[in-house]
């Protein structure tokens, strides 16, 4: 087994030469900190420093964010995804603020209660930040330590999790956790890649168990992909008197909390057009035209490959829409097009807004 000496001093070595000149490495402010590490979850590093930024910007502190309402948190946010990452960030800053005096904890107990703050997040706080001798495992890092390791233990599985965990615990030199689990997170995001890792790189090449073995591209152990999902969507932009309606979507889901037009999911055997009249009837009880074809929006998450056929509504002639009755939202607005700029939006529906602007029929 690769010497824990050698195996850090390697890394360390190769750190102080690589390492990304991030903005929340300036300070190692744990608010900053933390802040990273909950848009890095899911998001690339380029695209989140912007984000980071721009968040800072708007949101210096704790209190600031826990101040903010949940629509412009929201708003913020809009493009990373995985929206619940933004609803736990503003109540766990609300916590933070109202029980911690607005200092992001340095106790593991205190910090893993917080919303939306998991075993990595609270790692990864509390060494990067607070400087603690804890592990921070992410995938990067299970990706190093299968290969350099040679490790066939799936670290999708509880025994395989506890072991990499462990086995990360058991490196991190006295006093130098931050600057261990950050070069070993980069190193496997720079180096140690998932596809075509950059072995003549590597710093660990001369003791990596895998590469010496011929196992590189077998490691880490990873279940099968799913098989992406193809869904049909109907989707309706509902226009009366220069204004357009917009619906916020009730609590729970992917896009929970978020602003959208009326629409969903295509039936066996329905056209998107007729998809689109019908949400909008049992979503908001309103009977309504269709004008003409938006755009056809294409987007992906996780691995849903979505198709959003959009239409232009309007109601009949003489027709003067009544109070909604909204069985998809809590709350709803009528809005001239440049007021849908100051809304978050899922990221399907802002693309649907920029076909809108380019569109030659609607009011702007």
């Amino acid at each position: 087994m690769p010497d824990p000496s050698l195996f850090s001093t390697l890394l360390l070595d190769w750190f102080r030469q690589a390492r990304r000149p991030l903005p929340w490495r300036e300070s190692y402010d744990p608010y900053q900190v933390w802040l990273s590490e909950v848009m890095l979850q899911q998001t690339q590093m380029d695209r989140a420093v912007v984000y980071f930024n721009r968040f800072l910007s708007r949101f210096p502190d704790v209190f600031a964010l826990a101040a903010a309402s949940e629509d412009e948190v929201l708003r913020l946010w809009e493009g990373l995804g995985y929206y619940s990452r933004a609803r736990n960030l503003r109540k766990a800053a609300q916590e933070i603020a109202a029980r911690h005096g607005g200092i992001v904890p340095a106790d593991a107990q205190a910090l893993a209660a917080l919303p939306g703050v998991g075993r990595y997040t609270t790692g990864a706080v509390l060494s990067i930040a607070h400087q603690q001798d804890v592990p921070a495992v992410d995938a990067n890092v299970e990706r190093v330590l299968a290969r350099v390791y040679d490790i066939a233990d799936s670290p999708k599985e509880p025994a395989g999790k506890k072991r990499f965990t462990e086995l990360a615990a058991s490196l991190i030199p006295a006093g130098k956790a931050r600057d261990f689990n950050q070069a070993l997170m980069e190193l496997g995001a720079l180096v140690c890649t998932p596809r075509s890792p950059d072995c003549a790189r590597c710093p660990m090449a001369g003791i990596c168990r895998a590469l010496a073995a011929g196992t590189v591209d077998e490691r880490p152990t990873l279940p099968a992909s799913k098989a992406p999902v193809a869904i049909g969507m109907g989707t309706a932009v509902i226009a009366h008197q220069g204004l357009y309606f917009v619906q916020k979507r009730r609590p729970g889901g992917v896009w929970a909390g978020l602003w959208e037009f009326p629409g969903g999911q295509m039936e066996p055997g329905e056209a998107p057009e007729e998809t689109a009249i019908r949400e909008v009837r049992e979503e908001t009880g309103f009977q309504v035209e269709p004008v003409g074809k938006l755009a056809v929006i294409k987007h992906a998450y996780t691995r849903y490959r979505v198709t959003m056929h959009a239409y232009l509504m309007a109601f009949p002639e003489g027709v003067t829409p009544a109070e909604p009755v909204l069985t998809a939202a809590t709350s709803y607005r009528w809005l001239p097009f440049e007021a849908l700029a100051g809304l978050a939006f899922p990221t399907a529906m802002r693309k649907l807004t920029q076909a809108m602007e380019r569109d030659a029929r609607l009011t702007r």
